[in-house]
Parts: C-alpha cells; sequence; structure tokens
C-alpha cells in the first residue's frame, strides 16, 4: 500500500499543486508545521514513488483532492462518555451517517456557515479523529481490519443541531452536510506509523480554550471493529473517508449550550497527526428560497 510516511498535499511556493511525504524537524510531530516536502509521483493508492524533488509549503491543502475521495462515512456517539453527556444509551451497533465529499475542507479553511444556519443557534465542533481507507475492504475481519488503512488524519465534524436533529425529519445529513462542514488534515500520517489508533489524546481549542479532551480509547466501536462492521456485506475502497465520532465536551452536551459564532476559531488536533485551525464565517448573501 502507501510507501510514504506523512502524505500532505499543499500548495508549493512555485504555485503548483502538489502530493508529498512532508518533511518534519526532529521533535515535531503536527504536520501543521511543515514547510517542506519529498514531491510524490502517482497514484496515491496504487504505484507511486517519493521523489527526491523538495517542494516548499505555501498552503497545506486537503490532505485529498476532491477526484481522490470516494465517500465520506461518519460515527455518532461512538464515545462513552459522549453518549452519556447527550443522554442517549451506548448504541449496540455503530450509528453510520454520510456526509457529501462536498463538506471536506482544508485544515486552514475558513468554515463556510450558509444563511439557514445562521436563523438559530446551534452551531457545534466535533473533532474526530478520520481513517482513510487504502486498500479494498469486503468482509473483513477485526483482526485484519487496520492492514486497509491508509492512515489517520484529524477532522471537525461540524454540525448544527437545530437541523440535525429538529428540521431533519430524523435524518442527520441536513445539519452536517454543508459545503466545507468537515474539515481535516493537516495532513494523513501512514499506518505503518500510528499501530494503534485507541491510544491517542484528541481535543479542540475554541478561541484558544480547551473545550474537548479525551483518548481515542474512550470510542465505543474502535477503528478497526467500525471498519470490519462496515465491510460486511459493503465495499469500501481506497479513498473513503471515516470520521470515527466525537468524544464529551460538544458545545450542545453544556449547560448552557456553547455554541459558535461568526468569527470563532477552532483547533482540533490528535496526537501524532497535528492541528487543523479553521475560522468560521457567516455567509453575507441571501438564500435562493
Amino acid at each position: 500500500m502507501a510507501i510514504f510516511s506523512r502524505l500532505i498535499r499543499f500548495l508549493a511556493k512555485d504555485g503548483r499543486t502538489y502530493y508529498g511525504d512532508a518533511i518534519l524537524p526532529s521533535g515535531v510531530n503536527d504536520l501543521a508545521k511543515v514547510t517542506q516536502a519529498h514531491v510524490i509521483k502517482g497514484d496515491i493508492f496504487g504505484k507511486h514513488d517519493v521523489t527526491d524533488q523538495i517542494a516548499s509549503v505555501r498552503l497545506l491543502l486537503a490532505p485529498l483532492a476532491p477526484e481522490d475521495v470516494r465517500t465520506v462515512r461518519c460515527l455518532g456517539l461512538n464515545y462513552e462518555q459522549h453518549a452519556k453527556e447527550s443522554n442517549m444509551p451506548l448504541p449496540k451497533y455503530p450509528v453510520l451517517f454520510y456526509k457529501p465529499a462536498t463538506a471536506l475542507g482544508g485544515p486552514f479553511d475558513a468554515v463556510p456557515v450558509p444563511v439557514p444556519a445562521q436563523e438559530v443557534d446551534g452551531l457545534d465542533y466535533e473533532c474526530e479523529l478520520v481513517a482513510i481507507i487504502g486498500k479494498e475492504a469486503h468482509n473483513v475481519s477485526e483482526s485484519g481490519a487496520l492492514s486497509h488503512v491508509m492512515g489517520y488524519a484529524v477532522g471537525n465534524d461540524v454540525s448544527h443541531r437545530e437541523w440535525q436533529l429538529k428540521r431533519g425529519g430524523g435524518q442527520w445529513a441536513l445539519g452536517k452536510g454543508f459545503d466545507g462542514w468537515a474539515p481535516f488534515g493537516p495532513g494523513i500520517v501512514s499506518s505503518s506509523l500510528i499501530k494503534d489508533p485507541q491510544a491517542l489524546n484528541i481535543s479542540t481549542r475554541l478561541n484558544g480554550n480547551i473545550v474537548q479532551h479525551s483518548s481515542t480509547r474512550d470510542m465505543i466501536f474502535g477503528v478497526a471493529k467500525t471498519i470490519s462492521f462496515l465491510s460486511q456485506g459493503t465495499t469500501l475502497l481506497p479513498g473513503d473517508v471515516i470520521f470515527t465520532g466525537t468524544p464529551q465536551g460538544v458545545g450542545s452536551g453544556r449547560s448552557p449550550p456553547l455554541w459558535l459564532k461568526d468569527g470563532d476559531v477552532v483547533e482540533v488536533s490528535l496526537e501524532g497527526v497535528g492541528t487543523c485551525t479553521n475560522k468560521f464565517e457567516y455567509a453575507k448573501s441571501k438564500p435562493m428560497l
């Protein structure tokens, strides 16, 4: 599968967009701090080479190009403490929903908040470990599931609770699927470097203040169990992106609720991967309704 260590996609100072294997200074693990990378040539899900060509990073982009994304799957209520703060019973099976691929965004992109999502409070953050499938998986066992993972990123499953829970007719997609509402990155760390995805610290800062801090060990369905479950009767393909749920501390779980506002800056971080920093910006145009 992958021969890179830390995959990034970036706009270089020469004006071109590349996939690259990040070059990090000794002791630095946050991919958001990368300034140079070895250019990758070829198919990142197939035959590719990490070349000797070094390019300077101007801007990190979403770590997968739109044409390389297949589906965006997400899990709800997948951390025990989050289920408790939501006053929900622990699920017996993974709670699956999908986001459109257009919801994906980059690690430093602004998150646009359209007019319908500004009508009432309810805008919320969710830090999540994101697993990227690198090898086709169909009816795989839990013990073999992680061999199908290309690597891991961190993402923010941006949500609007009013649209998710009250205006969606029982479906979550409207409250979670607006454009840019799944920023992730800052790159994809190879599964050869992250051997155990259930032993990572994960956190969120809102305007510099910690609002979520947990460990992926609190997942109800770990990454291996999730991939095995999702592959039963349904083929997972290279380029499938899986958001694996959020820990406790979301705005909707607080009293009073802590809703995001125009101009807020949210940082989601995952140990061994890095941090995505995204500013929330209210759209000024009127909806075409």
